[in-house]
């Protein structure tokens, strides 16, 4: 791991396209299987732009290809992390974990001790993945026009 890099996302950054790549490689092994469908396919360029601006945002480069994302947002008593991506063919090499890291040094950073994330009720192999890293469900959730379940919330304390 000692050739990744990590950058904020801001005004220089330019791969705007290759971020929304990476979302969607990330992503796609949900398609088919969670409904409603991943609001990543709603994504842009210029959306994801606009979310770097309101968010808080990280990507990691393995040498110089974009390996996986981060989008943290502010809320009241938590840090909300969403859109935690890693490119397929980088998973397993400690790439989450070091962005649920940079999540966990924001909050900290921001006064807040608790991280939140929703994951899709399907998933069950996210849910246990979280659980390893420390989150611990706290909620289940339906989107709008559901009747049943569609994600759960977890949240980590950090310290």
């Amino acid at each position: 791991m000692s050739d990744l890099k990590i950058r904020r996302l801001d005004d220089g950054f330019d791969r705007w396209d290759a971020l929304l790549d990476l979302i969607l490689a990330s992503f796609a092994y949900m398609d088919g299987r969670i409904d409603p469908p991943s609001s990543a396919h709603a994504l842009t360029p210029a959306l994801l732009k606009e979310k770097a601006i309101k968010e808080i945002g990280y990507v990691i480069f393995e040498s110089d290809q974009l390996a996986g994302c981060i989008f943290c947002r502010l809320e009241p008593d938590f840090l909300y992390v969403g859109k935690l991506a890693v490119l397929p063919s980088a998973q397993g090499k400690g790439i989450g974990r070091r962005l649920l890291d940079l999540a966990e040094t924001t909050a900290r950073d921001h006064g807040l001790d608790a991280l939140r994330l929703e994951t899709r009720i399907e998933l069950l192999d996210n849910h246990a993945t979280f659980a390893a890293w420390g989150f611990r469900k706290t909620a289940e959730n339906r989107h709008a026009g559901f009747d049943r379940t569609t994600s759960i919330e977890m949240r980590k304390a950090i310290v």
